[in-house]
Protein backbone atom coordinates (compact mmCIF):
# COMPACT_ATOMS: atom_id res chain seq x y z
CA UNK A 1 0.00 0.00 0.00
CA UNK A 2 3.15 2.37 -0.01
CA UNK A 3 3.74 2.18 -3.53
CA UNK A 4 -0.27 3.31 -3.66
CA UNK A 5 0.19 6.65 -1.41
CA UNK A 6 4.10 7.14 -2.45
CA UNK A 7 2.09 7.38 -6.17
CA UNK A 8 -0.70 9.41 -5.02
CA UNK A 9 1.96 12.10 -3.12
CA UNK A 10 3.34 12.52 -7.01
CA UNK A 11 0.19 12.58 -8.63
CA UNK A 12 -0.94 15.68 -6.20
CA UNK A 13 1.77 17.62 -5.52
CA UNK A 14 -0.91 20.72 -4.67
CA UNK A 15 -3.14 18.31 -2.67
CA UNK A 16 -5.34 17.93 -5.72
CA UNK A 17 -5.67 14.97 -7.65
CA UNK A 18 -7.79 14.58 -10.87
CA UNK A 19 -10.63 11.78 -10.75
CA UNK A 20 -9.23 9.95 -13.74
CA UNK A 21 -5.58 9.53 -12.02
CA UNK A 22 -7.75 7.91 -8.99
CA UNK A 23 -9.06 5.68 -11.37
CA UNK A 24 -5.53 4.82 -13.21
CA UNK A 25 -3.90 4.88 -10.03
CA UNK A 26 -6.42 2.11 -8.78
CA UNK A 27 -6.56 -0.17 -11.78
CA UNK A 28 -2.27 0.09 -11.71
CA UNK A 29 -1.97 -1.43 -8.64
CA UNK A 30 -4.94 -3.84 -8.40
CA UNK A 31 -6.88 -1.91 -5.34
CA UNK A 32 -10.55 -0.55 -5.54
CA UNK A 33 -11.05 2.95 -5.90
CA UNK A 34 -12.62 3.36 -2.64
CA UNK A 35 -9.18 2.16 -0.95
CA UNK A 36 -7.55 5.42 -2.88
CA UNK A 37 -10.55 7.28 -1.95
CA UNK A 38 -9.88 5.99 1.59
CA UNK A 39 -5.93 7.13 1.19
CA UNK A 40 -6.71 10.20 0.24
CA UNK A 41 -8.77 11.07 2.92
CA UNK A 42 -5.88 10.06 5.39
CA UNK A 43 -3.49 11.98 3.41
CA UNK A 44 -5.72 14.97 2.64
CA UNK A 45 -5.92 14.97 -0.80
CA UNK A 46 -8.71 16.57 -2.61
CA UNK A 47 -10.13 14.21 -5.55
CA UNK A 48 -10.86 17.33 -8.25
CA UNK A 49 -13.00 16.97 -11.89
CA UNK A 50 -15.04 13.57 -10.62
CA UNK A 51 -16.77 12.99 -13.99
CA UNK A 52 -19.35 10.59 -11.70
CA UNK A 53 -19.79 11.86 -8.57
CA UNK A 54 -18.18 9.17 -6.29
CA UNK A 55 -15.68 11.72 -4.83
Amino acid sequence: MEEVKKKLQESAPKGKLPCIMAFKIAREHNVSVAEVGDFCNEMNIKIVNCQLGCF
